[in-house]
């Protein structure tokens, strides 16, 4: 019998809308609408599902959030751009939600202003990817799929 079908959500926070043209010189030419097609292509299939969510509004997240286990997501990948730095409400709700999360970033965080080195999210993730530019989110796919294969 084929294992079950794994669903991902892949949210993206404030600015992200913006990818290609906010300061390429840290973040890459890449879009965002360029990161959901190749993810797509990598890890798309009859086995992984992927879903994209993109919003400047910390609620909207939250809700994406709690809305992700009434939606049976098995796992999330969240690149909450600034309220990184800034959100216990990002934190509280994937705590609250109990699926195995991985926080992304774009860039090398550790190697910028040093309020970016504090996270609030990390804490109730499973792991954290930065500094790999828009594959990052290709290795976050690939890092999550192993962990929920591997726990069972």
């Amino acid at each position: 019998m084929p294992a079950r079908k794994l669903e991902f959500l892949i949210l993206n926070g404030p600015n992200l809308n913006r990818l290609g043209r906010r300061q390429p010189e840290v973040y890459g030419r890449t879009t965002l609408a360029d990161i959901e097609a190749m993810c797509r292509a990598a890890h798309e299939s009859e086995t992984l599902g992927l879903r994209f969510f993109q919003s400047n509004h910390e609620g909207a997240l939250v809700d994406a959030i709690h809305a992700a286990q009434d939606d049976g997501i098995d796992g999330i990948i969240l690149n909450a751009g600034a309220y990184t730095h800034t959100s216990i409400a990002l934190m509280d709700a994937i705590a609250s939600v109990e699926i195995p999360t991985i926080e992304l970033h774009l860039s090398n965080v550790h190697a910028r202003e040093s309020f970016r080195h504090v996270s609030y999210i990390s804490k109730v993730c499973v792991g954290v990817i930065c500094g790999f530019g828009a594959h990052g989110y290709v290795l976050a796919i690939d890092a999550l799929r192993q962990k929920l294969e591997s726990d069972g």
